[in-house]
């Protein structure tokens, strides 16, 4: 059965959800057991590699100069935000980190959108209020017992990602494939750099490298989808869309790793999300 061309952006976007959900957690649970330099830059390069190849197999032109320049830039500010974002999910609750980084994703294009277009409508400034008491209640302290760990570093990724998004979008109509993989080749350099210099270098782990791996498969996978999603659709819901990806690890870390929240917490988590599909209005 054929999917109607005005939905086939919101599946490419929701195809971007269960990867990505999928390659967080996977990579939460790989930073647990690995330097996350040293893991990252290894998830970095197995999804350059296979996205790469499949270019190349399928003869997709390579993009222009403008193109390769602003996939280059998203691949910096991505893959740097990726460290911040394992790390974040290595220290912390997965359930807790990955909706923070979700909303500052969405809500930063959200706003810069708004300020190119003007003022966002109702719905999408009462996502804003839903995030930002969503963000409130994960974050508050209860007997003095301080902020839930990887919190600041999950703030700084989401950030890091809000810049992935606008930069990728500037990248234009080329080659979903080769904007993938343009953008990862800078990601991989950034982070193997660090790692050389940092002298990060060490053994992992089959399990950790199979992990890397995988984890670097279906992360390059979401930014593919996720390319193609935002250039025949608009941004704005691209965004919004893919950015409801912390529902799966949530789920995936409850069933494997049981990880359970206090009632606020939980309660600021589904706020969260739910404001997500709110900021684009």
């Amino acid at each position: 059965m054929a999917i109607a061309a005005n939905y086939v952006p919101a599946v490419y976007s929701l195809t971007a959800v269960g990867v990505w959900g999928a390659s967080d957690f996977l990579g939460g649970v790989g930073a647990r057991r690995a330097n996350a330099f040293l893991f990252t830059a290894i998830v970095h390069v197995s999804g350059m590699v296979v996205v790469g190849a499949l270019a190349l197999l399928v003869h997709a032109p390579f993009p222009g100069i403008v193109s390769v320049v602003w996939s280059l830039l998203a691949g910096t500010l991505g893959g740097v935000s990726l460290v911040f974002f394992y790390r974040a999910l290595a220290r912390g609750s997965m359930g807790l980190v990955a909706p923070v980084a979700a909303v500052l994703s969405a809500a930063i294009p959200a706003i810069v959108t708004a300020f190119a277009q003007g003022l966002p409508g109702t719905r999408q400034a009462l996502g804003f209020i839903l995030a930002g008491v969503g963000v409130w209640l994960i974050s508050r302290t209860k007997g003095g017992a301080g902020r839930p760990k990887g919190l600041g570093v999950a703030v700084l990724a989401g950030i890091g990602f809000a810049g992935f998004y606008l930069c990728i979008h500037r990248a234009g109509d080329a080659s979903a494939l080769w904007v993938a993989t343009c953008s990862r080749s800078a990601s991989f350099l950034i982070t193997a750099t660090i790692v050389v210099f940092g002298r990060h270098v060490r053994a992992v782990s089959a399990p950790v490298l199979a992990m890397a791996v995988c984890a670097g498969i279906l992360d390059i996978t979401g930014s593919a989808v996720f390319i193609r999603a935002s250039q025949i659709g608009r941004l704005d819901d691209a965004v919004v869309l893919s950015s409801l990806y912390p529902a799966v690890t949530v789920v995936l870390a409850r069933i494997f790793l049981d990880e359970h929240f206090s009632r606020t917490r939980t309660i600021g988590m589904v706020a969260a999300l739910a404001a997500v599909p709110m900021i684009a209005g």
